[in-house]
C-alpha cells in the first residue's frame, strides 16, 4: 500500500499540474456521455423482461451517441433463432457533422447489429413469439466505453391502459408534493 506521504510526494514530483490517482483505486466512471431514454416505449407499451446487449457502431456513429443525436422513438428489434441474431431497426442516429461529407458519413437509419449471447437471444426470440410482443430498445448509453443499448420485450397498451397510468403518475406526484410540504 502506498502511504499518503508517499502519495503526496509523488504527486509533486509530478509538479502537481495533474491530478494524481493512484493505479489502485477504483473510481466510478465519470464520464459524461448522454443516456437517450426512449420515454414513448414506457409510455405505449407493457416492458416485461430486459436485457441490456451491445451495439455494433462504426466511427461516426459513435460520435453521434456521445453528442446525444439518437432518436429511440422508432426504434425496434428483429429477433432471429436461426442464426441466433439481433438486429436494431429504425434508430436515426444523426450525421456527424465534423466528419463532413461524402463516404466518411454513415447512414441514419440503417440496420445495427446488437451484440448478445445465444442463450439470451434464444430466451428473447420464446418471449417475442407470442402475439402482440415485440422487443423495443429502452435506452442507450456508454458503459466502460463501450455503446450499450436497453431492450425489453413490450406488449401494446390498450388506451384505457395509458390513462391509468397517468392518473397513477398523477397521484405519486401529488403525494410527493404534500409530503414535501409537511417537511
Amino acid at each position: 500500500m502506498v502511504e499518503a506521504a508517499d502519495k503526496r510526494a509523488h504527486c509533486a514530483a509530478r509538479g502537481g499540474r495533474l491530478p494524481c490517482v493512484s493505479a489502485m483505486s477504483k473510481q466510478p466512471d465519470k464520464s459524461h456521455a448522454p443516456e437517450i431514454l426512449n420515454r414513448r416505449a414506457r409510455h405505449d407499451y407493457e416492458i416485461g423482461e430486459t436485457l441490456e446487449v451491445g451495439v455494433k457502431l462504426i466511427g461516426t456513429e459513435v460520435k453521434s451517441v456521445r453528442a446525444g443525436k439518437v432518436s429511440l422513438a422508432e426504434g425496434w428489434v428483429e429477433c432471429r433463432e436461426q442464426p441466433p441474431e439481433l438486429t436494431l431497426h429504425g434508430v436515426h442516429i444523426d450525421e456527424y457533422a465534423p466528419a463532413g461529407t461524402g463516404s466518411q458519413q454513415h447512414d441514419p437509419t440503417r440496420s445495427r447489429r446488437l451484440l448478445a449471447h445465444k442463450r439470451e437471444i434464444r430466451r428473447l426470440a420464446a418471449g417475442a413469439r407470442a402475439s402482440g410482443v415485440t422487443i423495443v430498445p429502452l435506452k442507450m448509453y456508454f458503459k466502460e466505453g463501450r455503446a450499450k443499448l436497453l431492450i425489453g420485450v413490450a406488449r401494446g397498451k390498450k388506451h384505457a391502459d395509458k390513462r391509468e397510468t397517468v392518473k397513477q403518475r398523477e397521484a405519486e406526484r401529488e403525494i410527493r408534493r404534500a409530503m414535501s410540504r409537511r417537511m
